[in-house]
């Protein structure tokens, strides 16, 4: 079954080249820890300091309450703003 982690961060102020360094910094360190099935980066369009972290799995098992590099990524980043972080499984026909 596939289950995503979605980690979303809200920055505060407006360094853009700096947060997305570190955010491509921070997926690359601790992803190599993990293994999920894949890890994508998205900043918002038109909005400078909105940014979304998807964490898509492949196992038998959606940990509800996130996994731990979902945990682990959403509180790395709450030094730079807001944090959400949420949990999906997909629906199977």
């Amino acid at each position: 079954m596939k289950w995503i982690e979605v980690v979303q961060l809200r920055a505060a102020g407006s360094n853009r080249a700096m947060i997305t360094s570190k955010l491509k910094q921070l997926t690359r360190t601790i992803g190599n820890n993990s293994r999920p099935h894949k890890i994508i980066t998205y900043s918002r369009a038109l909005i400078d300091t909105d940014y979304s972290i998807h964490i898509i799995h492949d196992s038998d098992k959606v940990e509800v309450q996130g996994s731990p590099l979902g945990l682990q990524l959403a509180n790395t980043l709450k030094v730079f703003g807001l944090v959400n972080h949420s949990v999906w499984g997909e629906i199977i026909d």
